[in-house]
């Protein structure tokens, strides 16, 4: 059961290289060209040394994918072989200390996973961004494999687990290749076809310099010769003629005649369109959210569209983010979110290898600008949620599913020593990439890992949100550094803990206190038909929900009859409910209407099916008129034999019933080992797993006569189910 949310909240477990542009350069001017042929000959000669030292490069590009190369000298070519000689679930780089006092001990059991150290200050953080991950060892595997052969990676997973730092990972993973400038220049023949040359890196800004040091040239003979025509112009109009007044037209006109004319010597020069210059490794662009001109390059507007005022074309057109990745990674997350002519586009840049620009408004004169092919020789690195299969144009993800990998992102991850020791590593890391917060003690890095172990909502594992979790390093380190504190403790992060509740928590707080001023919440007494449900919003916030149910004769057929804006999920656990009424009440209901009620359900009205045994314990009560104890709460999803099946979100659902001054909380026995409540709840509550309807019904019911011949009947009707269940135990599915 749930506000907002499905109630079974998180679940319980959680191109081939682009042909260089050869266009010659269009610049009139002999002065340019010798400049443009000395720089040819100085990029030939760079192309020759840089072919000459290629097979070096693609050695070391092998071996620090994959460490199947010769030992490398380079300390981050050392540290790769040593990550990747392991297993291939090798999770990231071990655990490394700066102090030689700061130590791994031999203790399996310890919160820091043996790790023995004063503050994370004593922890070594890794350089490269792919050691940094934690936790993601299928991911990060596929990412280096897909970096070594520049294959194409879309990565599906809940927010904050990695997808944007595994992207950047790639980039510096990728085989070194010599980076490109490109040049967009102006096309004599045709000015709404700028011209494209691809030079290599650093080659832009010397032929654009050359270019206008020509123009500077030319325009200060320019400036030179019409200075002089003015003045001949003038002393014959005033020694000659002796009309001074024609001889200062004369001169206006030719002034601007020499004016105009000049301004084809500006056009002359190109528009470094991308610059790589000081690019040292990949280039890495993220294009999350881009709009189309951002995405595929655009052409600015130009509000002066003749009269030789004109901004040449080839100077208005912008660079993409897919021409600004050319040669390394273009990432973009919940890509559903580009409209479908984007999509298509994008996957058009991805085939061919390259993509032109043009205008992308309609009503802008770029929209007649289309340029020669520009290169987009890049690696896509596409994220999302579940969702974004849904939206996803099927072409674009047939093109990475034929030239990449899918990659599922974990939620969770099994709790071991070394696991603890990264996440130990983890809050080091946030502290340094911050760098404004004190570092941690070790009290306190326990309680973040202990924490991390509680938003998992599994028992044995860890959580891998790891964004939330940052957040929680972060306000923590703030606390203390508000404190002038040389060091962030564990009583900041249990103070950051309580002031970085997230905003659903925040509203199921209030609902509680709200509840209890106008006496909404009942904790006390028995009442026939009435049973406190548990329900979560958002993903981390328990609430309490009443259930209420009233049996009334029926003018036809009998119905269940459920309000409160149940979703379709809710719907058929109620109808689903009507199956174990049927079966284990004697009552006759085909003449009977059953009118089941969420109470204060709230706008987004309920979801899931994790109010069944609510729903039922409801029923039963008002259709055998036997009362259901209100100083206890319950959740559980139901089959149509009566077996409690688990569900998600139970140590926040606990937590409310605590806050609302309930005493007794029933949950599925499959969600036993999921509780881990904080300790200020675990004396105000007492938890009852269960397996089957029957239980539920032997604890929730009041009055004793009544209620121990329904549980006898109820037990009589199961008993060889229950007794089999004993004999051969089955494991619970996971929740859905």
């Amino acid at each position: 059961m749930s506000e907002n949310i499905d109630t079974d909240d998180p679940p319980a477990a959680d191109a081939d290289e682009a042909d260089e542009a050869g266009e010659p350069d269009p610049a009139a001017a002999s002065d340019a060209e010798s400049t443009e042929e000395s720089v040819d000959a100085q990029d030939a000669a760079a192309d020759a040394e840089s072919d000459a030292s290629d097979p070096a490069v693609d050695a070391d590009a092998d071996h620090d994918a994959d460490a199947e190369g010769p030992a490398d000298a380079d300390a981050e070519g050392a540290e790769s072989d040593a990550d990747d000689a392991g297993a291939e679930t090798d999770l990231g780089s071990d655990v490394e200390v700066a102090d030689d006092d700061a130590t791994v001990q031999d203790d399996e059991e310890a919160l820091l996973g043996g790790l023995d150290i004063e503050t994370t200050d004593d922890i070594e953080v890794p350089e490269r961004l792919v050691d940094q991950v934690i936790g993601q060892d299928h991911a990060r595997d596929v990412v280096k494999k897909a970096a070594k052969q520049r294959r194409h990676v879309m990565m599906i997973g809940s927010p904050g687990t990695g997808k944007s730092m595994l992207a950047k990972a790639m980039s510096q993973l990728l085989p070194k290749e010599e980076l490109q400038d490109v040049l967009i220049y102006h096309n004599p023949d045709d000015g709404n076809e700028p011209k494209t040359r691809t030079v290599p890196a650093g080659k832009g800004e010397q032929i654009v310099d050359a270019h206008k040091e020509e123009a500077r040239k030319r325009n200060q003979m320019r400036s030179f010769l019409m200075w002089i025509i003015i003045a001949i112009v003038i002393g014959y109009a005033l020694l000659i003629v002796e009309q001074i007044l024609i001889g200062i037209l004369a001169a206006g006109v030719i002034y601007l005649a020499f004016r105009y004319g000049s301004r084809g010597n500006d056009a002359m020069i190109p528009n470094l369109l991308v610059n790589n210059a000081n690019q040292q490794t990949a280039p890495f662009e993220d294009a999350t959210g881009a709009h189309a001109g951002a995405m595929l390059g655009d052409v600015r507007h130009d509000p002066f569209q003749s009269g030789g005022m004109e901004t040449p074309s080839h100077d208005r057109v912008e660079a993409g983010a897919i021409h600004k990745a050319n040669k390394g990674v273009l990432f973009i997350d919940e890509i559903n979110t580009l409209d479908i002519r984007s999509q298509q586009k994008l996957m058009t840049a991805i085939q061919e290898g390259e993509f032109g620009i043009t205008g992308q408004s309609e009503r802008s004169s770029g929209a007649m600008v289309q340029t020669e092919p520009v290169p987009t020789d890049f690696v896509m690195v596409a994220a999302g949620n579940l969702d974004a299969l849904e939206n996803m144009h099927p072409a674009l993800r047939s093109r990475v599913k034929g030239s990449g990998y899918e990659v599922y992102m974990d939620d969770t991850i099994e709790d071991d020593p070394e696991m603890r020791r990264k996440y130990a590593r983890f809050v080091a890391q946030e502290v340094d990439k911050d760098g404004r917060l004190p570092h941690f003690t070790q009290e306190a890095v326990e309680e973040v890992i202990l924490e991390a172990r509680r938003r998992a909502g599994r028992k044995g594992h860890l959580t891998l949100k790891l964004r939330d979790l940052g957040g929680l390093v972060r306000v923590a380190g703030d606390i203390a550094r508000a404190e002038d504190k040389e060091f962030t403790e564990r009583g900041d992060v249990l103070q950051a803990k309580r002031r970085s509740r997230s905003i659903e928590q925040q509203l199921a707080d209030n609902y509680i206190e709200r509840r209890k001023d106008y006496e909404l919440t009942v904790n006390q007494g028995d009442v026939i038909g009435r049973v406190n449900g548990l329900a979560v919003m958002g993903e981390d916030s328990g609430i309490v929900l009443p259930v209420m149910a009233e049996v009334t004769p029926s003018q036809g057929p009998g119905q269940v009859i459920a309000t409160g804006q149940l979703q379709e999920m809710a719907e058929e656990a109620v109808q689903n409910v009507s199956a174990i009424i049927k079966k284990f009440s004697d009552e006759d209901i085909s003449e009977k209407d059953v009118h089941i009620q969420f109470v204060q359900a709230g706008e987004g009205g309920v979801d899931g099916d994790s109010a069944s045994i609510t729903v039922a314990t409801a029923v039963i009560s008002a259709l055998e008129n036997v009362p259901v104890e209100q100083n206890l709460a319950m959740t559980g999803s139901l089959s149509v034999r009566g077996d409690v099946l688990p569900v998600g979100g139970v140590t926040h659902k606990i937590e409310a019933a605590a806050k609302s001054g309930l005493e007794t909380v029933i949950i599925p026995k499959a969600n036993e080992q999921d509780v881990m409540i904080e300790d200020e709840y675990k004396e105000q509550i007492e938890i009852i797993p269960v397996s089957h309807i029957s239980e539920v019904l032997e604890v929730a019911l009041a009055g004793e006569p009544e209620k121990d011949g329904l549980v006898d009947r109820l037990k009589s009707i199961t008993g060889k189910a229950l007794e089999q269940r004993e004999v051969s135990p089955q494991s619970n599915p996971s929740p859905q």
